[in-house]
This record gives structure tokens, C-alpha cells and sequence, in this order.
């Protein structure tokens, strides 16, 4: 969604230039608190006309609190910002702006390994070694299992796919042979 990214920015960008060298330590803040606005309850509490500001972020901050992680004054300041301005929903973009941010400024990138069977430590360790030749860069891999794959892995990195599912060369298959 354009518009969302267009508002999340913004707000992306000065947290992370009031972080300064500290923005990979508010990063997992940041990301919880995007998990916690994922919810619609939250969402529909917050977004009341009868529900104050202060009310919203007393109760994102609380939940923040119990789950144990005591909110950074930069954070803090950004919530109170995006919730001031009725932007709540955008905070899990806003999180993944700023990772993305963070991620560029350590010359790092999030890559999301889909397999059709599980990857162990060993396994993972030397996919990824592949990938950052391939990719040329850092990455900060993520694995999930997607049995629809039959076989081989599917690799997201920013905007750019690695297919190489069973799938995938099914796929090319029929298109080749109905051509």
C-alpha cells in the first residue's frame, strides 16, 4: 500500500536520525510495538472519538511494559506522535521502514528463506553463506516452512525473489509445454 509507506517515512526516518548510533538497540522496541498495533482490538479501542490520546498510549505503553521492555524516550516520543496524529495502523510499517533503515545503514538486508522441509543449523548456516555471495551483501535470514514448495527454497531479499521450488519449476514447465 502506497499511501501507507508514503505516511510511515516520515516518521521512520526521524526515529531513526534521533536514534543516531542507537537505532539497532530501539529496533526490537519498535518491532514490538508494531506487533502490538497489528492488533484490531487495540486498533478499534484507539481509534474511539471517546478514547483519549493519553488513554491509548498509557495502555500501548503498559502492554509494552508487562511484556518487558520499558520504552526508550525516543520511542516513547514517536508512539505519542503516531497516535496524537491518529496513525496508529501505520506503526508496523513505520517498524519496517525503519529495520530496513537500520539494515542499510549496517550494510545488512532481512531475507525470508521459505523450504518445503525444515532447515537445521548446519544447513542454514551454509544456504546463507551461498546467498550473501549471491546477494552480495549481509543478511539477517528468517526461515519459514512451506510444504506447497514440494522442494527447494524460495528466497525473498527486499524486492528482488530467488525461486528455486520444485514449484516454481513445475510452473515453467507448463507454461513452456502450453506455448
Amino acid at each position: 500500500m502506497a499511501e501507507l509507506a508514503t505516511i510511515a517515512r516520515p516518521y521512520a526516518e526521524a526515529l531513526f536520525s534521533a536514534a543516531g548510533s542507537g537505532a539497532a538497540g530501539v529496533k526490537p522496541q519498535i518491532d514490538a510495538l508494531a506487533q502490538l498495533a497489528a492488533d484490531a482490538g487495540l486498533r478499534q479501542f484507539a481509534d474511539n472519538p471517546k478514547v483519549a490520546s493519553t488513554q491509548v498510549f498509557d495502555l500501548v505503553a503498559g502492554i509494552a511494559q508487562q511484556q518487558g521492555s520499558s520504552l526508550d524516550p525516543r520511542v516513547a516520543n514517536l508512539l505519542r506522535a503516531v497516535i496524537d496524529n491518529g496513525r496508529l495502523s501505520a506503526l508496523p510499517e513505520i517498524a519496517a521502514q525503519f529495520s530496513a533503515l537500520v539494515n542499510r545503514s549496517g550494510g545488512t538486508s532481512d531475507a525470508t528463506i521459505e523450504s518445503a522441509f525444515p532447515i537445521d543449523g548446519g544447513q542454514l548456516a551454509d544456504v546463507v553463506a551461498t546467498l550473501e555471495k549471491r546477494f552480495k551483501r549481509k543478511l539477517n535470514a528468517s526461515v519459514s516452512v512451506v510444504p506447497e514448495l514440494i522442494g527447494g527454497i524460495r528466497v525473498t531479499v527486499g524486492d528482488e525473489v530467488l525461486d528455486t521450488s520444485v514449484k516454481a519449476r513445475l510452473e515453467q514447465m507448463k507454461a513452456a509445454l502450453t506455448a
